[in-house]
């Protein structure tokens, strides 16, 4: 069977082309597909044959799901043989995948080979009659003096299979020459009964409708035990996944770049990353692979191609018909051919787009230049005379590409127009950064736009703020007063600067936005009255209130109510009445908010009522009425979806409030859902999905440690992002609690605490909570160092405790002073810190962790349960084990309903320890059922830190014997070390309690 050619052929293994070199491939999203392959070689195992016939796109993964696969089948002892087809074009070499997988078997078995590849039907060749039934149902083969040559191929793979199961691999299957097609259909009859598991892969791409391949498997897939297996393009989280896990350190941006425009296609995501890292756009050599396809067309259907490609990635027929220049019949077969090629793909709506969007790309990049011109010029004149046949984007587009500028800037104004009719802010945007772009290439730009430069940069600004993206909308004011100068126009002038300030202070920068609300007071003068000054009073109100400017913010106030209430601009009026009702509190304060709501709504003006909104949630959430937060935060997203604001700065707020209500009730499947609801999130609204972080290690779920280094740094690239700091180190802290990192808790709280201070000062009451959580890991090292007996660790434990529980009070002596009593949340944090310094400092207060349990009972289901966990083992502790019983049930079916398995592991572990029945808890063993009462006392002396030798003058034995007892208490506990003896004791509840 072998010949030269074949053996030099086969070794080359041609491949979809070169892939970049990395370490080692992670296989990712293809657990089911893997599962489904196993199960075939799990047949084999069992006696039984099996065939998969694996299909996909180029690129989609094949070849490394069968790596992983025969990885695993050797792991498992199966003999694997491994074929490859190799494209040789219309004429191929005969039965080469089979020289190919059993080259290697003859060579181990040397002269011993002949008597395995003897044909098994003696010496005539069998007829149809000797044939299992299954090959009698195929048909007939053509008795041509091969059926011999396949009885012996068949025979052979048997005779193996006797040994150890078998799994026959062959790649690229649709590459394959008309003998080896021959030779698989008969295989796959054949060994039905036989320990053979035969897994083929085929591209199906390439299968056009006249590949000779498409009747076999039409064929096969009839046989009994031969399965269809189709690899879809893997999602969107599996090739995030796979780029991560090909290159350490990959900025985000160009993650985000090569999952949307790798479309789930491994190979090209590979070399798109490589091309990332590189610097560079499309790779050359992915380009090659993709026009090779389109090369083998003919020149219509090519021309079909560069018509689409330009047009964009979804075009419809009559569109291509009016610039294509082709007859009605030469488009017909020309659309046929590229259909059927599997290029273009038809559309439910019957139009055609590009089965990848980057096989568009490289006919894009194909073109020469004036081509390219001239294309765009085509499709910019149908669609301005078919306006029906697209839109403004659409149009701006192809002009702009065609070097119409001055139509493209009209065009793409018109879009942004379009765009903030429909509420789209984020498209809104990009239209107009096009025409900002565009701008200074266009004679006589202001006249076709109908307003100025630093107008549109204005404008630019606020669909940049609606979109959540304020750094972006910050840089663009500062533009535009670059572009008005010192000479512009005044009231221009002020507008930008109280813009400027709002934006700002939502990015933590509050003395550069009273700069700039005192700039524009001093642009305009507040007689007589006007909607610029109003706004400009109104915007400073704002910002001397938050830099403790009170009477400066009081009298900027008052002169903005009074001149909206002059010039009836109840927007305005609805902002100062906000910012007044939060500045001096008192009673009737949700009854101020719900007015300004109802004069924000009569306003129409979609940022001041989802400011109005944000509020009433946010004064409910801080009066302990977390229902009543989360009624105001979804009926304020409801408002945000409706006006197009989602993502607006308090839209993302509400959201937040939203996540942390649900959190905080015990809803935790919808706080984790409303995190990760909308796969758009801007970066100032990363805090909505970090919020999620809280459920995720309540319920000790792996991949939160994944999702806070995430967090964390894009935290530290937007170091004044407050609420992003406080979801990632609450996490972060939370998580180091449970892990017994008790270092980890103190460093990230001590770093967020002192961020808090710089950027919140007085206000900072945040931090509160930050230091009660970090500080229960820290007083269980303390617990830990006491019981052993370090007192090197305690006292060092126990200083670092006490330098968190400074910070807290601290935190709440300024707030006092700067602003005054805090809420509900705040206490109970208190009451939290109050009851952790004690256990710190060694005291077991169960009336200060039942004042906590009281104190979360204002809603908090999480930190009320791990509170009465608390309650019970201090209750434990002081020897009422009785009282423990109830708080600790309590907090196990909390922890049951949460799905909080690091709390009910913990619940249990203290139930064990107490020798407490708790259902779910395990079962209480008694001390004497494990030691002697001789290892009992020896073991009370280990958990005080005692000597060997202290052990033996306080029992009155030798050094020697008790070193025994010390040895068979570690033997029993299998435990490495006395220290870690004690430890393990205590968690299965067998420390004497005497």
């Amino acid at each position: 069977m072998a010949t030269p050619e074949a053996a030099v052929l086969s070794a080359a293994h041609a491949t979809i082309g070169a892939v970049p070199r990395w370490d080692e491939r992670p296989l990712v999203g293809r657990a089911g597909e893997l599962a489904a392959l196993e199960a075939a070689v799990e047949r084999a195992v069992t006696g039984r044959g099996s065939a998969v016939l694996v299909a996909g796109d180029a690129g989609v993964g094949k070849s490394r799901l069968l790596d992983e696969l025969t990885a695993r089948a050797t792991a498992r002892g199966l003999r694997v043989l491994v074929g490859h087809c190799v494209d040789l074009g219309e004429v191929g070499l005969p039965y080469l995948p089979f020289v190919d997988l059993l080259r290697p078997v003859a060579a181990e078995l040397g002269e011993d080979a002949a008597g395995l590849f003897a044909a098994r039907v003696g010496s005539r060749e069998p007829d149809a009659a000797d044939l299992p039934s299954p090959v009698r149902t195929l048909r007939p083969p053509v008795d041509d003096g091969r059926l011999q040559l396949f009885e012996s191929v068949a025979g052979a793979l048997a005779g193996l299979a006797a040994d150890a199961p078998v799994l026959v691999v062959l790649e690229d299957l649709h590459w394959a020459d008309r003998s080896s097609r021959d030779l698989l259909r008969y295989l796959l009859a054949r060994l039905g009964d036989e320990p053979v598991a035969v897994v083929a892969s085929y591209r199906s791409d390439d299968l056009h409708r006249r590949h000779p391949l498409r009747p076999l498997l039409a064929e096969l897939v009839r046989l009994p035990g031969v399965e269809r297996l189709d690899l879809a393009p893997l999602p969107d989280a599996a090739v995030e996944e796979l780029v991560r896990g090909l290159a350490a350190g990959v900025p985000d941006r160009t993650v985000d770049d090569v999952v949307a425009r790798a479309e789930g296609n491994a190979f090209y995501a590979e070399e798109l990353l490589a091309a990332g890292l590189a610097g560079e756009t499309l790779p050359l050599g992915l380009t090659d692979v993709l026009l090779t396809r389109v090369e083998q067309l003919a020149p219509g259907a090519q021309q079909v191609l560069r018509v689409a490609a330009v047009a964009g990635r979804r075009v419809r027929h009559e569109l291509v018909a009016a610039v294509g220049g082709l007859s009605d019949a030469e488009l017909d077969r020309a659309l046929a051919e590229a259909v059927h090629s599997h290029l273009l793909v038809v559309g439910p709506d019957g139009a055609y787009r590009f089965r990848h969007a980057l096989l568009r790309e490289a006919v894009l990049a194909d073109l020469l230049p004036g081509e390219r011109v001239r294309l765009h010029a085509a499709v910019a004149a149908h669609l301005a005379a078919v306006p029906a046949a697209g839109t403004a984007a659409e149009r701006a587009h192809h002009l702009r590409e065609s070097n119409d500028l001055a139509g493209a800037l009209a065009a793409s104004l018109e879009a942004a127009d379009e765009a903030r009719r429909v509420g789209a802010p984020a498209e809104q945007l990009q239209h107009l950064e096009a025409a900002l772009a565009l701008w200074p290439a266009v004679p006589g730009a202001a006249d076709r736009a109908g307003r100025g430069q630093a107008e549109l940069l204005l404008e630019t600004s606020t669909a940049a703020r609606r979109g959540g993206e304020l750094h972006r909308a910050v840089a663009l004011l500062r533009a535009a007063q670059d572009v008005l100068g010192p000479d512009g126009d005044r009231e221009l002038r002020a507008r930008v600067h109280y813009t400027l300030a709002q934006a700002l202070a939502r990015i933590e920068d509050q003395a550069s936005a009273v700069r700039e609300t005192t700039a524009a007071m001093a642009l305009v003068p507040a007689a007589p009255p006007s909607p610029v000054r109003t706004w400009a009073a109104a915007t400073h109100a704002r910002a001397c209130y938050e830099v403790g400017r009170r009477a400066d913010g009081d009298a900027a106030a008052e002169e903005a109510l009074a001149a909206a209430d002059a010039l009836g601009l109840d927007s305005a009026w609805a902002d100062v009445a906000v910012t007044l009702a939060r500045s001096r509190g008192g009673d009737g304060l949700t009854a101020r908010l719900e007015e300004a709501l109802a004069r924000a709504r009569r306003s129409g003006d979609a940022d001041v009522e989802i400011r109005v909104l944000f509020n009433l949630a946010i004064v409910a959430y801080e009066a302990g009425t977390v229902r009543e937060t989360l009624r105001w935060s979804d009926e304020g997203l409801a408002r945000a979806q409706v006006l197009g604001v989602e993502w607006s700065f308090y839209a993302a707020e509400l959201r937040h409030l939203g996540v942390v209500s649900r959190y905080v009730l015990g809803d935790w499947d919808g706080s984790l859902a409303l995190a990760d609801r909308l796969a758009r999130v801007p970066e100032m609204a990363a805090h909505v999905r970090a919020a999620g972080l809280l459920v995720q290690v309540g319920r000790g779920d792996p991949a939160a440690a994944a999702r806070i280094t995430w967090a964390r740094g894009l935290a530290g690239r937007l170091d004044a992002h407050v609420l992003l700091l406080l979801a990632t180190a609450g996490a972060e802290i939370d998580l180091a609690a449970w892990t017994g990192d008790p270092a980890t808790a103190l460093d990230t709280a001590r770093s967020a605490a002192a961020t808090l201070a710089e950027l919140w000062g007085d206000e900072r009451l945040a931090v509160v909570r930050l230091v009660a959580t970090a500080l229960a890991p820290v007083a269980d090292a303390a617990v830990t160092a006491r019981l052993t007996g370090d007192a090197a660790a305690l006292a060092g434990w126990t200083a670092a405790g006490e330098s968190l529980v400074a910070l807290g009070r601290d935190a709440v002596a300024d707030h006092a002073r700067a602003v005054g009593p805090h809420g509900v949340e705040a206490d109970a944090w208190v009451a939290r810190l109050d009851a952790e310094a004690a256990r710190l400092a060694g005291e077991n207060a169960p009336e200060l962790w039942s004042a906590a349990a009281e104190a979360f009972g204002y809603g908090h289901v999480y930190e009320q349960a791990r509170s009465r966990w608390r309650l019970a083992e201090a209750l434990v502790a002081t020897g009422d084990r009785d009282a423990a019983l109830g708080p600790l049930t309590s907090a196990a079916d909390t922890a049951r309903s949460l799905g909080a398995r690091p709390l009910a592991d913990a619940v249990a572990a203290l139930a064990r320890r107490a020798r407490l029945e708790l259902p779910g808890a395990g079962r209480v063993v008694d001390t004497a059922a494990v030691f002697t009462p001789r290892e009992t006392e020896v073991l009370a002396l280990l958990a005080r830190g005692r000597t060997n030798r202290q052990i033996g003058g306080e029992l009155f034995i030798s050094e020697k014997t008790a070193s025994v007892h010390v040895s068979n208490i570690l033997a029993k506990l299998g435990a490495g070390s006395r220290t870690e003896a004690v430890a393990v004791a205590a968690s299965r509840g067998l420390l004497p309690t005497g």
